[in-house]
């Protein structure tokens, strides 16, 4: 008897997405690591199921069976669903998850009994049964995902990056290192996988190792947006390194609110220790006061620090807004 709990014969188009941990993102897998080939059945875990599952479903649909050592019906079904496989010549891959030494992967799919078979294809879910089901319902559901999901084409990397950026922004380091990690495996040259997998370093506290990994790319690759502005935070933080005391630069404005070199560099240390509103308020001020000081350097200085937030950061708004309002009123 088959139990499916995705709807239809075998289950209808599956949605959602999956997020893993488990894997430093200072040890991400080797850039130059194949998505294809490898036995056609093998045991993964958390850490290696972006590259089992998510990245070699885009060469051939991959059906990952989960199970447990205490699972009866997972015994009667693991061998048949090995033998079909095996038989299958290549149409597809199987890979065995043993949930109780991994239990993050089928808790956030929702995976509630077993044995499940969950089948991926262009690194998405899209078929799954659930039970131990006969050889020959298990030949019927190869042949649905090999023809509906057989020959899924290259990766939508633009899709995959903006998950790695999301899982950053969330703070699930991990996941978005798993994420670039598996674009750099697929694309070795691809610079946002690059700039992204610098981010986690930082985020980790690695930055000397981000420094490193950045060093490597070409002139023009450093030029890149995303690339561009790690480093120009880099240079930035190591200029603020050299800039002093911060109380003393606090004296110096206390005594004299036009001392527009010690408000500039202020509005560095604040824009280093995360304070960007105030960091922005301090240049707006100087613009205020002195529009020409320095051949407009309080605006330059702001726009650099634009590049480095970012357009869409919360931060970079407000003081486009107040620049706009400043500079056309």
């Amino acid at each position: 008897m088959q139990d499916n709990p995705y709807g239809g014969s075998y289950g209808n188009q599956m949605g959602g997405n999956v997020s893993f941990g488990g894997a430093s993102p200072a040890e991400p897998a080797p850039a130059n690591a194949p998505l294809g080939g490898g036995p056609a059945i093998k045991d993964t875990t958390t850490a290696d199921f972006p590259n089992d599952v998510i990245a070699e479903s885009q060469n051939q649909p991959v059906l990952v069976d989960f199970w447990a050592p205490w699972c009866g019906p997972c015994k009667q079904l693991g061998p048949i669903i090995e033998k079909v496989v095996t038989e299958s010549g290549g149409k597809v891959k199987l890979v065995k998850l043993n949930i109780d030494d991994h239990p993050a992967i089928p808790g956030q799919m929702g995976i509630q009994s077993i044995p499940a078979v969950v089948a991926f294809a262009g690194g998405k879910p899209i078929d799954a049964f659930m039970g131990a089901v006969p050889e020959s319902q298990i030949r019927q559901f190869i042949d649905k995902v090999v023809k509906e999901g057989g020959g899924s084409g290259a990766p939508d990397i633009d899709a995959i990056l903006a998950e790695g950026k999301a899982a950053l922004d969330a703070g699930d380091v991990n996941m978005a290192a798993q994420v670039y990690g598996s674009v750099l495996q697929a694309q070795p040259d691809n610079v946002k996988a690059t700039a992204g997998m610098a981010e986690c370093m930082i985020a980790a506290g690695q930055a000397d190792r981000a420094q490193e990994l950045l060093d490597e790319l070409s002139d023009e690759q450093k030029e890149e947006p995303e690339v561009a502005a790690i480093l120009a935070r880099f240079a930035l933080e190591k200029e603020v390194a050299e800039l002093g005391d911060p109380d003393a630069l606090d004296a110096r404005l206390a005594a004299n609110p036009d001392d527009h070199e010690a408000r500039l560099d202020m509005a560095k240390i604040l824009n280093v220790r995360g304070e960007r509103d105030t960091a922005a308020d301090h240049l707006l001020h100087i613009m205020k006061t002195d529009r020409e000081w320095q051949d407009d350097g309080a605006r330059k200085q702001l726009l650099q620090f634009f590049e480095i937030w970012g357009p869409t950061d919360p931060a970079t708004i407000a003081a486009r807004r107040k620049l706009s309002s400043l500079m056309f009123s």
